[in-house]
């Protein structure tokens, strides 16, 4: 508690001079790894294995590429099986859609009951082994989802002779409706959907191939409803005649029936290949060309030579950041351990889902399976199901994102500002259609084209409710997306310096959302911003001068005046000062006499369970270690009113903010150690709010773990911020300037740093056993 008496000025030259002594003690004479190494520690520990088979879909393992994914389990018939998946299936209802099910079945079978089996998840070369059978008889199976091509490989070798059938099992087989009241809210939004069947096709002698195809779509309907009808000729449909689907090929296996291919005899080794594809085309004649093209690109390439590239991904994947810990305490030496693994095995999963065209679904990524075996209200639906449907949540889909700054993973973050800015152009129109002026504002719970899901805006609504104003309470005035998107964005640069993505993708969506901060409000008679109406979060639907939006719009502000004098117009740092200018002081109260942040000036209707006021600690850092008024913060957060633990609750990364280290550590290990109910694979968490595997569960345990090691603002890095002392780590992270910092703590001493580029050693403040 000393440090927190310390003023902002002794506190931050008190750690500086920590620092300086720290980095020039001979600990650097004692590196002997040089960063980089391939020699990761404690990866093939995080790997996932068993030892006896699944008993259905609920024991699947996830893999994929990043745009391409599959849910992959043996039962114990002996079967291998698995949903295929895609980042853009979306069917005419806007629903996210499995491309479908793939079963492997072996003559003679190897996984009979009481022979060697494993099933192994190597997340060094990204790829799944399974092994079962008797030594004499021992089969192999690899199957890979291809870093750089959309193939799923499934590569068998067997010790004796077997054959083999692989077969496409549909479930759309008839076009039906969803009626049941608890399976609608997979198509969220719409209160009645017809799910269109899939398409056989018989006319490849050789191949495999089905295909969904969108002959309707409900995208001109939606924008109609919300009066933003003059858009459609401007926009495209892209829903209309959407085609998913995949074509499956072999050259040891032949063509039995549409849906089955049969080995050419007995054999001891075959491969087939799965590959996918999602096209808009004027007939599905052309999509099955386009499919047939890809299969026979991808086919003229060396197996081998893919198959090294594809380990060559994930092994630069693992390399470029990880975090292994371990406890030196018996009694939580187990749940420590789990931190580690699951950390790792969170990381893998947006890996294997990313990087492909559209961002991570936060209920379920690509990774649902069916529940016709759970034993719930949500049981008894196939592999399309989720709760809360198609449409896009920031409160939720912002969590991967933050998790990957740190982690390195840039790449992954392409997908969120693609979408961001391709949207950019209907809420420019839509902010002028509703409200008259210029700039854009961004939803709170969105369709992927950019506008409300119809039930929120409401398909019934009141002649008293204006145009562009959604029934649904909740999200009503709810405009932090664009907000904290421009940080997140800013943030990205700050790390990457990539100038192209900037202009390209992140800057057209800033200035527009601070267009709109600017324009929207009226000011007061103080010449300060009057946020009314408006709302904090979704917690209060009435707020005024709501805290969230004065600290980020100061934060974007203040970042913006950060960028290159090249990047930006003086007529827009001019504006943005003025901005900064024209905020209303951050809203407080006082509690026994002490004060507290509030999440407004005014406050009321509450509705939901966050607290507001701490968007002051994340995700705009207005207050945390190193920083004036910290016992404030620490204040308000100790006395925050919503305290659960799971899901999108982030009260772990703001502890770690606030150098609250036994809580900071309590909250996280209680993440990654919350189980997964009857899913057999560590990371499918959930429900909690959403659905499973919860993406917003396993972000938010990661970014706190990242933020105990290492914060960033501006120039500045804080090291071991929030470490306990008797947890030994390796890790490497990133830091703004394409700064990487990679260490070991190992019995309270620190064996290894290595900060790169050198010259950001100095901006370093070691901050272990403070």
């Amino acid at each position: 508690m000393i440090l927190h008496q310390l003023t902002e000025n002794m506190y931050v030259r008190a750690l500086f001079v920590l620092s300086l002594f720290f980095l020039g003690q001979p600990v650097r004479a004692q590196l002997a790894e040089p960063a980089g190494t391939s020699s990761l520690p404690g990866l093939d520990a995080c790997n996932v294995r068993w030892d006896t088979p699944s008993k259905n879909s609920l024991g699947s393992m996830p893999a994929g590429n990043g745009d391409i994914g599959i849910n992959l389990w043996v039962e114990e018939n002996g079967d291998l099986l698995f949903y295929l998946s895609k980042t853009d299936a979306w069917s005419a209802n806007a629903r996210l859609l499995k491309l479908g099910k793939v079963r492997l079945a072996l003559a003679p079978n190897p996984f009979q009951k009481g022979n060697y089996f494993s099933q192994e998840l190597i997340l060094q070369d990204g790829y799944l082994r399974i092994e079962a059978g008797n030594p004499e008889e021992r089969v192999e199976i690899e199957v890979w989802v291809d870093a750089n091509h959309p193939v799923v490989e499934l590569d068998v070798k067997s010790r004796r002779e077997i054959t083999a059938s692989v077969t496409t099992e549909p479930w759309r087989l008839e076009q039906r409706e969803i009626a049941d009241d608890t399976e609608i809210h997979s198509a969220y939004g719409l209160q009645s959907v017809r799910v269109a069947k899939d398409t056989i096709l018989d006319r490849d002698p050789e191949n495999l191939v089905w295909a969904h195809r969108n002959e309707g779509s409900i995208w001109a309907e939606n924008l109609k409803m919300q009066g933003l009808e003059g858009f459609i000729t401007r926009g495209k449909d892209p829903l209309w005649h959407a085609t998913f689907g995949a074509l499956m090929q072999s050259e040891s296996l032949h063509k039995s029936s549409p849906r089955t291919m049969e080995t050419k005899g007995a054999r001891t080794q075959f491969s087939v290949s799965i590959i996918a594809l999602t096209e808009q085309t004027e007939t599905l004649e052309d999509w099955e060309q386009s499919i047939g093209a890809l299969a026979g690109k991808i086919s003229s390439l060396s197996r081998q030579q893919r198959r090294k590239a594809h380990a060559d991904w994930w092994q630069s994947f693992w390399e470029r950041s990880y975090i292994f810990l371990s406890s030196r305490k018996d009694e939580e030496k187990d749940r420590v351990a789990m931190v580690s693994k699951n950390y790792n095995l969170q990381r893998y999963m947006h890996a294997c889902s990313g990087r492909g065209r559209y961002p991570i679904k936060f209920n379920g990524s690509i990774f649902t399976v069916d529940t016709k075996h759970l034993d719930n209200r949500y049981g008894g639906f196939d592999a399309d199901y989720r709760q809360w449907g198609g449409p896009y949540w920031w409160q939720n889909t912002r969590l991967p994102y933050w998790s990957m700054l740190e982690a390195g993973d840039f790449d992954l973050m392409q997908p969120l500002f693609r979408l961001y800015r391709e949207i950019l152009d209907i809420r420019k129109y839509a902010t002028k259609t509703y409200y008259g002026h210029e700039g854009a504002f961004y939803l709170e719970t969105m369709r992927h084209w950019g506008t409300f899901a119809e039930s929120n805006y409401g398909v019934e609504r009141p002649d008293s409710l204006p145009v562009g104003t959604p029934v649904n309470s909740f999200i009503r005035y709810y405009w932090q997306s664009g907000l904290e998107f421009s940080l997140m964005g800013l943030d990205y640069y700050a790390f990457t310096g990539d100038e192209e993505t900037l202009k390209r993708e992140i800057l057209p969506v800033v200035t527009a959302v601070m267009t709109f901060f600017d324009q929207h409000w009226e000011r007061d008679e103080q010449g300060k911003i009057l946020f009314d109406p408006a709302m904090a979060l979704e917690t209060y639907q009435r707020a005024v001068n709501p805290l969230p939006e004065i600290v980020g719009i100061a934060k974007v502000c203040s970042e913006l005046l950060a960028l290159p004098e090249s990047v930006l117009s003086e007529a827009q740092r001019s504006s943005y000062r003025r901005l900064l200018l024209e905020l209303p002081e951050i809203p407080l109260r006082e509690v026994a006499g002490e004060k507290r942040l509030a999440p407004a000036h005014a406050y009321s209707g509450k509705q939901n369970i966050e607290n507001p006021e701490l968007y002051a600690i994340f995700p705009y850092r207005r207050f945390g270690l190193g920083k004036d008024s910290l016992n404030l913060a620490i204040r308000t957060f100790t006395d925050r009113e919503s305290r659960e633990n799971r899901g999108w609750q982030q009260h772990s990364i703001k502890a770690a903010y606030l150098g609250l280290t036994e809580e900071a550590a309590e909250l996280m290990t209680a993440y990654f150690n919350a189980g997964t109910t009857v899913y057999r694979f560590p990371t499918m968490w959930g429900p909690n709010y959403d659905w499973t595997p919860d993406q917003c569960h396993g972000s938010v345990a990661m970014i706190a773990l990242q933020r105990m090691l290492l914060q960033y603002d501006r120039d500045e890095i804080l090291l071991f911020p929030a470490w306990p002392n008797h947890w030994d780590v390796a890790f490497k992270l990133h830091a703004p300037q394409n700064t990487t910092v990679e260490g070991k703590l190992e019995n309270g001493e620190i064996t290894f740093l290595h900060v790169s580029p050198e010259k950001r050693r100095e901006d370093v403040v070691q901050m272990f056993n403070r």
